[in-house]
């Protein structure tokens, strides 16, 4: 009877504690999911890009291969899922070489970014490129050609590749010094502004064109700017006031904003209303130009909607440079964006003041991102010196 009776007592201490980690399991899955649904599209799509690739879910791998005059990166599975604006979508970054297996100075002079499919034997849409990066390691390039000065100046980014300009080549006899030992980094993401209900794994490729180096190839140096608008930090998205008729709504205080010496809040993301605008930026101060110098190429990146960027010389009043945006007319998203490349070059000086002008058209009812960026490619006069003195003995 005694024996009896305890059974009952295990049963039923064995059903409580069942139902208090059931209980429990139960809260932890609610609190996840609210969580979760608290999170913006960029963590939520890196979050499930992680859960992906660390339970093998999708491949995991990037794969390099590299020919005598080009390295090709191909990304692991990136998973679209929904609706991934520009800056949101899943992403993936490595930390690579030219060619680990030697060490020689070669000139990168062409770039490439493309969405293939999971088998890497299909060319998809380039509707799924936001944008691939290509960046240096600041601290061991410039060491390598005793430039420790110019460490911690600007950011180390050698390129970006984006949605409408998803290739490109410098000038003829123009190129970008490296070694193919040399650490290089890129991170690219998926883009997706018009496909919805559907499951699309897909890899993005890139490929990088170099040379062998020659006496006869000049350096270039990328030089980036890009329009910031300021906005209120203690209201941020109250946008354009009596005070401010300036400001913009960021599309986030967390990612692409910035605090000038004077303590204003600006933001290179930000909320475009519906209709047409015009929106300008005085970029001297991110040139830092301190002296005459030649400018060859240029990238611009441009989100959809941009029509025109226009790089103006403030003190002649002359138009440096436009960049043009075809924009789809039955769907979200840029067709082409023009770039300047030019083996002559043209002349900047460090006495005059700069600026970018953005024209835009959102032809939809509702708001919209906006980023206007370009990246300027300078002779470097002061890295083919070292490049004669080193390289070409």
């Amino acid at each position: 009877m005694v024996s009896q009776y305890l059974l009952f007592l295990n049963v039923i201490k064995s059903k409580s504690i069942f139902k208090i980690v059931s209980a429990l399991l139960l809260i932890a899955i609610i609190c996840a999911f609210l969580f979760y649904n608290s999170l913006t599209n960029l963590q939520k799509a890196t979050a499930k890009t992680k859960f992906l690739h660390t339970l093998r879910l999708v491949d995991s791998s990037w794969k390099i291969s590299v020919t005598d005059n080009r390295t090709s990166l191909i990304t692991p599975t990136l998973v679209v899922d929904g609706i991934y604006k520009s800056m949101e979508g899943p992403h993936a970054s490595k930390s690579f070489e030219i060619d680990a297996s030697r060490e020689e100075l070669v000139w990168l002079t062409s770039f490439k970014v493309e969405a293939i499919s999971t088998d890497e034997s299909e060319v998809m849409s380039n509707d799924y490129v936001c944008h691939a990066n290509i960046d240096f390691y600041e601290i061991e390039h410039y060491n390598k050609w005793n430039l420790s000065n110019r460490i911690g100046k600007s950011y180390p980014r050698l390129t970006t590749m984006s949605n409408g300009i998803e290739s490109y080549q410098f000038p003829k006899g123009f190129g970008f010094p490296v070694f193919t030992n040399e650490n290089l980094f890129t991170q690219t993401q998926v883009l997706n502004h018009n496909i919805r209900g559907k499951i699309i794994p897909l890899k993005h490729k890139i490929e990088i064109g170099y040379e062998k180096h020659s006496k006869d190839l000049k350096p270039l140096r990328s030089v980036p700017i890009f329009i910031m608008l300021p906005y209120n930090i203690e209201n941020p998205y109250e946008g354009p006031s009596e005070l401010n008729p300036n400001a913009c709504i960021p599309v986030s205080t967390s990612n692409h904003s910035y605090i000038d010496n004077l303590e204003m809040s600006y933001s290179g993301h930000w909320v475009i209303s519906p209709g047409k605008h015009s929106y300008s930026y005085d970029v001297t101060e991110q040139l830092a130009l301190k002296d005459t110098i030649t400018l060859h190429h240029i990238a611009t990146h441009l989100h959809p909607f941009a029509e025109k960027l226009t790089l103006i010389d403030n003190t002649t009043g002359s138009i440096i440079s436009e960049s043009h945006a075809e924009n789809y007319t039955d769907k979200i998203g840029l067709s082409n964006v023009n770039y300047l490349s030019n083996k002559q070059g043209f002349k900047m000086f460090e006495n005059h003041s700069y600026k970018l002008v953005l024209e835009t058209n959102n032809t939809t009812e509702i708001n919209q991102d906006m980023m206007a960026s370009m990246a300027l490619f300078f002779y470097d006069e002061e890295m083919h010196k070292k490049i004669k003195e080193k390289a070409d003995l």
